[in-house]
């Protein structure tokens, strides 16, 4: 296990620098990360913030949803083989290269979709940046059983902790479809990372991600912000929109 972790570390360009054992009930192993950014790379873009989105910047998303479900699901006996190494496979894949795509693509800012479910970490940037959005629910990249599996009731321990963040879809989408809403909050473990592309790059962008490997897609707009909290509003077909968005999200 721990030759294994090193491999992982030192290909990711860390370095293991110290540990301790413990004594628990079941075999683990874990690692604390410590790092730190070169100030001097900051002008060469290589530093994304959550803050930085743009009206009008497409919002990609490059590994499917799914893994808090289908993990939970697995330790109740339920999830199917197929699903359950679909997640695994999504959780193994590194997001270095993604991050190295982002970049090159002129990327504004940048997240990783982690425990705080995709709307979550969507609003963490939308505050940051002052914006709002728009979310395509079609172009959303899903790991197969997630959504049926969440249909079921079945939801990770933390996905009560996310509902909150239900409260920023707008009025009209807030109880538009359970299953769809669980999954926009569904806690990820080693999820994607989302990010602002330019309009005109994010085609290509999502073109050269699916060449690294990744399920990438593009999944909705950054709009202008009215007043108050940001607004997540859901819009089919949003993801193909060509051009400019002028409205905002919120209808203000």
């Amino acid at each position: 296990m721990l030759k294994g972790g090193t491999e992982v570390l030192e290909e990711a360009g860390a370095a293991l620098i110290g540990g301790h054992s413990a004594e628990g009930a079941e075999l683990c192993l874990g690692f604390a990360v410590t790092g730190r950014t070169r100030p001097h790379r900051e002008k060469e873009g290589r530093v994304l913030r959550k803050g930085g989105l743009r009206p009008g910047e497409r919002l990609v998303l490059t590994k499917p949803l799914g893994t808090g479900v289908i993990l939970a699901a697995e330790m109740r006996g339920r999830a199917p083989a197929r699903s359950y190494e679909a997640a695994v496979a999504a959780m193994r894949q590194s997001a270095g290269a993604a991050f190295s795509c982002f970049v090159s693509f002129g990327a504004t800012a940048c997240i990783d979709v982690t425990g705080f479910g995709l709307l979550g970490h969507l609003i963490e940037m939308l505050t940051a940046s002052g914006t709002a959005a728009l979310l395509d629910p079609a172009s959303i990249p899903t790991l197969d059983g997630a959504t049926e599996l969440l249909a079921l009731g079945l939801t990770s321990s933390l996905h009560g902790g996310n509902a909150a963040a239900l409260a920023a879809l707008a009025p009209d989408d807030a109880d538009a479809d359970p299953a769809l809403a669980s999954l926009l909050i569904d806690p990820q473990t080693a999820g994607g990372l989302l990010a602002g592309v330019p309009a005109e790059r994010a085609e290509d962008c999502v073109a050269e991600l699916i060449t690294l490997g990744y399920r990438a897609a593009i999944i909705g707009i950054v709009t202008a912000s009215g007043r108050g909290a940001p607004v997540v509003a859901l819009e089919a077909g949003c993801a193909s929109i060509s051009g400019p968005v002028p409205v905002a999200a919120d209808g203000e």
